[in-house]
């Protein structure tokens, strides 16, 4: 089944956030755990679509189940936000579809770098960032956690 994406509508709040949380303690972390917080989910449309970024949700049969957000940085760089595929429908090539659609949709805003972070726990997203080509820029301690920061310049699509 392909995973439809579209823009995220503010009667998704509660889906996403319940996404958020799912998808974290699925892999033993939690909101507050000095790494992850969800005080950004109730300003989506201030922190993400009206500064010139955007958010996305992936659905099945009508079933939001992967998310991710755009958080301009500056006019060139764009941070990737809230990541996530339910854990009922991960290894099943989802993330990469979000993950390839977040990527075309920075470029279309016309921004031409990408940055994100993830923990060292998260070995799937560590993976999926890798096979798309992301470097890893630093490593930063907090408390027991390992977040690894990441970057990927964009190509920008040529215009006929």
């Amino acid at each position: 089944m392909k995973l439809q994406i579209r823009r995220y509508r503010w009667s998704d709040l509660d889906t996403i956030l319940a996404l958020h949380q799912i998808c974290l303690a699925g892999v033993g972390l939690f909101p507050g755990d000095g790494v992850y917080y969800d005080d950004d989910f109730p300003r989506i449309q201030e922190l993400y679509l009206a500064c010139g970024g955007d958010f996305l949700v992936g659905e099945l049969d009508g079933r939001v189940v992967a998310m991710g957000g755009l958080k301009p940085v500056d006019s060139d760089t764009v941070e990737v936000c809230r990541l996530r595929v339910h854990p009922d429908h991960q290894r099943r090539g989802h993330g990469a579809t979000m993950l390839a659609a977040l990527e075309a949709r920075a470029v279309q805003l016309g921004f031409r770098s990408l940055r994100g972070d993830t923990t060292q726990r998260q070995e799937a997203a560590l993976a999926l960032y890798e096979r798309h080509r992301w470097r890893e820029v630093c490593r930063e301690q907090v408390g027991d956690l390992t977040v690894i920061y990441m970057e990927k310049r964009l190509v920008p699509v040529a215009t006929t």
